[in-house]
């Protein structure tokens, strides 16, 4: 895997986001919940970050309602499962350093 990793957290929960089809206000709406409002998606960071992930393979366009521009759901692809995967093992480690860290200091 190239330079995929480390993630931004945007880039993080936006992926887990849409671990199933989700639309751009369910991403913010579920990220807002899953950070007990810690993380708070602009509109202006989620589109942007939705084109990038989109160019690089990561999300794909799971369905679209023609009747409205906004009504885009996403979904993560196998490529994009791979990256997430990827960075959960590097903060994985990262943790685990850090407890080490921890039980050598008592």
């Amino acid at each position: 895997m190239e330079k995929n990793i480390p993630l931004t957290e945007a880039l993080f929960y936006i992926l887990l986001a849409v671990r199933h089809p989700n639309h751009g206000y369910g991403i913010i709406q579920e990220v807002e919940e899953m950070t007990a409002g810690r993380v708070v998606l602009g509109a202006g960071t989620l589109y942007g970050a939705i084109q990038s992930l989109e160019k690089k393979g990561w999300i794909r366009i799971y369905s679209e309602d023609t009747e409205s521009r906004k009504k885009k759901e996403y979904l993560i692809t196998e490529q994009g499962k791979a990256v997430f995967q990827e960075e959960r093992k590097r903060l994985e480690e990262l943790l685990e350093n850090a407890k080490c860290m921890d039980e050598n200091a008592n």
